[in-house]
């Protein structure tokens, strides 16, 4: 009888002992779990024995630990960015990298919606007044509230998750404008949205702009000083999408001088936070200057218990599958597999 592969997971999101993953891919595979931030924190012995590694997102995989995966013949990310793995170095060692597109998009759209309709509807500063006292605070005045129908939302990134985005706006009768260069055209005519050909453009004309896009090279600090500059001082920035898209140290800035009027996170540049960030400082002695403007959330945009559970079967399954001999899924360096002589 042959070994069973053995599965790493440095940094799982769960709290049993990958029960769904073990029932999904069978007594053919072993897991080893972790729950670390850190991979120096896992034994090498760990690294070097796997046959693959089944990671979320808070162990970075980069080059000098991709050296050590003797025997790994893939990663697969349980979820859908993968700007924490260095694709390159995988592709240079023959090691696919699979990520799971097809999950939690409806949750991560209504988060986005949600964050919105907390500024437009002034849910947070009613509710936190409220909580310190009922009678006085008993009246509405919220500082961000405007009517929602009729606005314009910007839509940065026309996938799946801008997408179902953009239709949840379309119901409460907003105005949904998007910008994606890497979109065919005609795409947004199929969902109902107009288009615009520069940032710039939906920047400076929309009421409130939400980030959809992945982290790469291009876009690093899309949202970045002069980007904020061209809000207007009444519009509200959201992002779902990946932290380092935002220029955290300038959203700083644009909010304290009241360059916009919010900023709604779901995700950071570091994760936990950087508490020497002016902004984290700043929240830290309590600033005035940043009451009301910001709401902040754990990269939980993602999460319920059934979105969960289909991150983890679904990356199980494109783990196993290939595993099985029964070919790859979801792959985001093949190009560079190709380039390495690996395709």
């Amino acid at each position: 009888m042959s070994r069973a592969f053995s599965i790493l997971t440095p940094d799982a999101q769960y709290e049993d002992d990958a029960e769904l993953e073990r029932e999904t891919a069978g007594p053919d595979f072993a897991f080893d779990i972790f729950r670390e931030r850190e991979a120096a924190r896992i034994d090498e012995t760990h690294w070097r024995a796997a046959d693959a590694l089944l990671v979320w997102h808070e162990v970075f995989i980069d080059r000098e630990l991709i050296a050590k995966l003797d025997n790994c013949r893939v990663i697969v990310r349980a979820g859908v960015g993968f700007d924490h793995i260095d694709l390159d170095a995988a592709a240079a060692a023959g090691i696919p990298v699979c990520n799971t597109p097809d999950y939690g998009t409806g949750e991560v759209a209504d988060h986005a919606i949600g964050m919105l309709l907390a500024f437009r509807r002034g849910l947070v500063f009613h509710d936190q007044r409220l909580q310190q006292s009922p009678v006085d605070a008993f009246k509405p005045g919220a500082p961000q509230v405007e009517r929602i129908r009729g606005s314009r939302l910007g839509i940065v990134g026309l996938g799946r998750i801008g997408t179902a985005t953009a239709l949840r706006a379309k119901a409460f009768g907003i105005e949904v404008v998007a910008y994606d260069p890497e979109l065919p055209r005609g795409q947004e005519i199929a969902v109902g949205v107009s288009r615009v050909d520069s940032l710039e453009e939906l920047l400076e004309t929309c009421d409130a702009v939400s980030l959809h896009t992945p982290l790469n090279e291009t876009t690093h600090h899309l949202i970045d000083a002069d980007a904020l500059a061209r809000m207007p001082a009444h519009a509200v920035l959201i992002n779902t999408a990946r932290g380092a898209v935002v220029d955290i140290d300038a959203l700083y800035t644009a909010l304290v001088e009241g360059g916009i009027a919010g900023a709604a996170l779901d995700v950071l540049p570091e994760e936990p936070p950087n508490m020497n960030r002016p902004l984290f400082a700043a929240l830290e002695r309590g600033d005035e200057r940043l009451k009301d403007r910001l709401i902040l959330t754990p990269h939980a945009a993602w999460y319920s218990p059934a979105s969960r559970a289909d991150a983890r079967r679904l990356s199980t399954e494109t783990l196993t599958r290939y595993l099985r001999g029964e070919g790859l899924r979801n792959c985001v360096n093949a190009e560079l597999l190709k380039q390495y002589g690996h395709g």
